[in-house]
This record gives structure tokens, sequence and C-alpha cells, in this order.
């Protein structure tokens, strides 16, 4: 557990003042030796003997700094989730930007990309800016909003890609999430657009007349349980169509949720030919498979489905080699009458913020797939890269944004939904042991996690509890 000391009058400063230093003892920065780092006006200021020399003299001139026990501790580079509902503006009974980010900090990320299926649809100027607005109100995380390719999401004209470009979120990241841009066409002339921005499409993979009526993976397990299966294929062919016309137009194309083992052949192929495309893996494509739905529990009904342990390995196997690219949560919160349903019925979706982590401790770290330097590749400095965010997904160094996160590697917990700060309680992972606690999370040197719980925001706000001296 991390100690906390608070310097003295600390409760009485401004909520949003990053001039109070933080010194972290004992941390291990990318799992290597312990040390101790000092953040200071947003910055890593020093790391080693340097930091706890340069915390004396602070505290000497009248500035001393909060100083925060983490031996024992990994330090990595704050995550970034290239792909995060947070249903607001429209869906705010299942969740809201403030308290969908203030589940990424709890769960170590220091920015998220908001997708664009809200209600209304972020396919125009004002509803990005309005997002962006509410991120950095909220304080708890970045929140950077994703565009529509089309407006509504319906596939049919492309949205005010440039408009939302030249606007204050400054969006590169566009993508219809939950609907695939089927129509090649428009997928086409979608990608030329976001070229002459420096942007890319993100695209759902998901051919809708393979789909439709489909429940689960197509496979075994469907035609034991009679249920309408959804193929691989109709992933697949949209992949390899994508990548086809990206080559073809020259311009950037990032898949989402790659769920098969075709698809990562393709995306493999795709690679060697030298196209311009990324891809993304969830938490939950990493571990669970369609034999969860043997129990018709809703809460496993995803979109795209569970497949096999098959596709779970080579799923695994491209992530560590570099296939796929990051890994990204598609944290869906739903209201509880969505989930607690007939499967038939249910919504497609499930939580992934808070339990990202454990996961990818579980999946690639005890599995030794991944040593913790080529997790903070994955899960912070590439999805930074891609959408080419200068100052976010930087190193551990002297002089780079103090976006931090601290976990305990040893500390092994039960999940359970209803202790989580997202609204939506539909985890897959309820009652599941997982390894891995995250125990501070710092945003630009400001501690919004301290002791595994919510502090205050860089703008003020603080959750049930926040942390005592």
């Amino acid at each position: 557990m991390s100690t906390i000391s608070q310097p003295p009058h600390a409760a009485s400063r401004s909520a949003d003042d990053a001039t109070t230093p933080v010194l972290i003892r004992g941390a291990r920065p990318y799992g290597d030796a312990p040390t101790d780092l000092l953040l200071r006006a947003g910055r890593i200021a020093a790391l080693g003997e340097q930091a706890a020399a340069t915390a004396t003299h602070l505290a000497e001139d009248g500035t001393p700094a909060l100083t925060v026990e983490a031996a024992g501790q990994i330090a990595l580079p704050g995550l970034v989730d290239l792909h995060t509902h947070l249903r607001e503006p429209g869906r705010e009974d299942a969740e809201t930007v403030e308290t969908g980010s203030r589940a990424a900090a709890l769960g170590g990320f220091t920015a998220v990309h908001a997708m664009a299926n809200s209600t209304p649809a972020a396919d125009s100027a004002g509803v990005v800016e309005q997002v962006h607005r509410l991120g950095r109100e909220a304080g708890w995380t970045r929140v950077q909003p994703v565009g529509a390719v089309t407006v509504g999401l319906a596939g049919e004209r492309l949205a005010e890609l440039g408009a939302m470009a030249e606007s204050s979120a400054a969006v590169r990241m566009f993508s219809d999430d939950g609907q695939c841009v089927h129509d090649p066409v428009l997928m086409r002339r979608a990608l030329e657009y976001v070229k002459a921005v420096d942007g890319f499409v993100a695209q759902h993979a998901q051919e809708p007349r393979l789909t439709a009526g489909a429940q689960m993976h197509e496979g075994a397990v469907s035609a034991e349980l009679g249920m309408p299966g959804w193929p691989a294929v109709a992933e697949e062919s949209i992949i390899a169509r994508d990548v086809l016309l990206a080559e073809h137009v020259g311009s950037r194309l990032h898949v989402c949720h790659v769920s098969t083992r075709g698809s990562v052949e393709i995306i493999r192929w795709a690679k060697s030919r030298g196209v311009d495309v990324t891809a993304e893996v969830t938490p939950h494509h990493l571990l669970l498979t369609d034999e969860q739905v043997r129990s018709f529990d809703p809460v496993y009904k995803v979109n795209p489905p569970l497949r096999t342990a098959e596709d779970v390995e080579a799923l695994r196997a491209a992530l560590a080699d570099g296939t796929i690219d990051v890994v990204g949560t598609d944290h869906a919160p739903h209201p509880e009458q969505a989930k607690e349903c007939e499967w038939v019925d249910a919504a497609m979706g499930m939580t992934g913020l808070e339990t990202a982590l454990p996961v990818l401790i579980a999946t690639m770290i005890e599995t030794g797939l991944m040593d913790w330097r080529r997790l903070a590749e994955v899960t912070s400095e590439r999805p930074a890269q891609i959408h080419r965010h200068a100052h976010l997904g930087r190193p551990i160094a002297v002089g780079e944004t103090a976006d931090l996160v601290l976990v305990d590697p040893a500390e092994r917990r039960t999940v359970r939904p209803g202790e989580h700060a997202t609204k939506g309680r539909n985890s897959p992972y309820a009652g599941r042991e997982l390894p891995g606690r995250v125990r501070a999370t710092f945003l630009a040197g400001h501690p919004v996690v301290l002791d595994g719980a919510p502090a205050t925001s860089r703008t003020g706000r603080t959750a049930d509890r926040t942390v005592a001296p």
C-alpha cells in the first residue's frame, strides 16, 4: 500500500495548482531498479538521488512536496486509450464524461479518445467541442473527441471532417464505431479527406449483410447453442478491402478491435507491403472466448463477438510481435436494463477502463509474452504516436510530461462492478480475481488517484472520498 504524506496546508491549495511538487519514492520505472521521481510544474523534474535532494531544497525554500511511498510499485507512462465510449451527450444514463474519465483515471489512463456514437453523434464541430470542454471541466484525464466519418453514423454522406479538424477540439481521428463504413466509395472519399488534415479513419470492420441477426461468433459453440453466427469473414473482408483502399489513396487506416486470426494475417500482410495501417485489440478479446456464451449471460454479448481460444492465442501473439499496435479498451457502459434481459434483446458492449491493466498483466505479463517496457509501448507510447500527440505517451525521463501511473503487480483483487466509478455495471470480469492494482495516477504532475482511490481532479472535482493525509 502507498503511504501519502501531505505537505503542510496542502488541503488549502487551489485544486488546479500545478506548482505543488510530488516526490515518488522507490518506484520501479518499467519494472527496473527502484528509484525516486520528482514531479514539478507538470513535468518530471528529477530522477534518482537528485529527486530527493531537489525536494529537500524545495521544502527549505517553503515549497514542501507531497510524498508518495511507492516501494514495489511499477511506474509507467500514463495510459492512452484510443477507443472509449463516454456516451455524453444524450446517454447520460449510461455514462457521462465526468464519470467515464474518473473511471479512466482509476484505471491508470491519462488520455482517452471518446468515440462519436453519442446522441447526437459527434459529427459536427459543435458536438466535438462540447465533449472536449466537458473533459477539461472534469479534469480527471485528457479527453480527445473522435469525429464521426458520416452524418449520424448513417453511412450515407460524409460528416464535417474539415470543420471538426479545425475546431478547438482539433479532431484527427474519425470513426463510425458501432457501425461500419461499408460503402467502399464513401470509405475511399473519407480516406482522401482525412489525409489533408493528417488524420486517419478508425474502421469498425463488420460487413452488415454477413452479420444480419447474428448473436455470437459463428462456430461450434453457436451451432450447439442454436444461435445465429457472426462469421470471422465479416470482419476480415472489410479489413482486406480497406487496407487496399488505404494503399491506393496513400492514407492512414486504423482497424478497431481486431478479433480473429484471419484479421491478424491480413494486417501482417498489409504492413509487409508498406500500407500505413495500425490496429488495436481489446483486453476482453485477449482473455475471454465464445465458451463464455454458454452461460447465456448478456454481459458477454459484445461487438465484435468473443471468438475462439485459437483466435485469442493469435491475438496475444500479434500484440506481442507488433502486428497489432495497441490495446484499446472499447469501454462500453450500458444502463442495467440494457443488459439484464434476454440475450437477443441485450445491448452489445462491456466496461473496461478500470480492469484493462489487470487483464493485460494476466494475459501478457504473467504469461511472459511481454515485459513492462513493451506493455508501456502498446498502452501509452504507440497510441499517442498514432494520434500524433507529441506530449503524450512520453518516456519516464527528466523534462518529460508528468503523466504517470503506479501499479502494484503483487496485489490481486476480485472484480466488483458495483465499486467501479463508471456508471456501467456490465463488466465481464465480475467475481473474477485479477492481478495488479493501480495505486496512483498523475495527470501533468497532479495526483488524480492516490492509494487506489480518486483524489481531486485538476479542476477541483472530488469523488466519494479523497485520500486523507
